[in-house]
């Protein structure tokens, strides 16, 4: 705070305004600043990262063919979302005659439980591995906690192969959820790709929609 000029008196009765230093007492900037510094250590502590972290193909070169890999039937699983924040799913190959679609939805005992289900095995390893550090068995750094985490998934041969597709009426926001629940369950492979015209008819049957051809998907 800076300090107040006094007036005095002179001779003649004339106020003669007295000359002081200039002064500013900084000592209520030192609380302030020590209060700043608390409150953005205590929010910077509290607030974590919101991100998502997807893995992208590589980008082919012109020309360039690459074989696409083999997948075991027997581990694929493929979720379709549908509309109105439908999800449907069905496990192997696409089959018109013998392939039936089966529905759910987002909440923790629709596609959540179906993943956790599938994935159990690699699930369990996680969370015993996860407990093992909380308790105190195993003594190792956040990030090389994340990256033993990683190689779990990475080593994992009894999981599930999950196949995502988007119906032509899904909503964006589905994309985001479920890529949430597969960080969520833990599911070590999945990917994106396109819905073929086979699984488009299957999920126009179960909404009650016009079915379409091949040719009609492929243009």
């Amino acid at each position: 705070m800076a300090e107040i000029i006094q007036e005095e008196k002179g001779k003649g009765g004339k106020k003669k305004p007295k000359k002081h230093s200039t002064h500013i007492d900084m000592t209520p900037m030192v609380d302030l600043m020590c209060l700043l510094i608390t409150f953005f250590m205590l929010t910077t502590a509290f607030s974590k990262p919101k991100i998502m972290e997807i893995v992208l193909p590589e980008k082919l070169k012109k020309d360039e063919t690459v074989e696409p890999p083999k997948i075991a039937e027997s581990r694929t699983l493929n979720i379709i979302l549908g509309p109105e924040d439908k999800v449907y799913w069905y496990p192997g190959k696409a089959d018109p005659e013998v392939t039936v679609l089966q529905e759910t939805d987002f909440s923790a005992t629709g596609i959540r439980q179906i993943l956790l289900d599938r994935n159990r095995a690699l699930f369990k390893k996680i969370e015993q591995f996860e407990n093992d550090v909380i308790s105190g068995k195993i003594e190792i750094k956040q990030d090389s906690m994340l990256n033993a985490i990683k190689q779990l998934k990475k080593d994992d041969d009894t999981g599930p192969i999950v196949l995502i597709k988007a119906y032509k009426t899904s909503k964006y926001r589905n994309f985001v959820d479920i890529i949430d629940e597969m960080s969520i369950v833990g599911i070590a492979r999945y990917t994106f790709t396109d819905i073929s015209w086979i699984e488009e008819n299957l999920v126009a049957a179960a909404i009650g929609a016009a079915p379409v051809t091949a040719s009609a998907t492929a243009n």
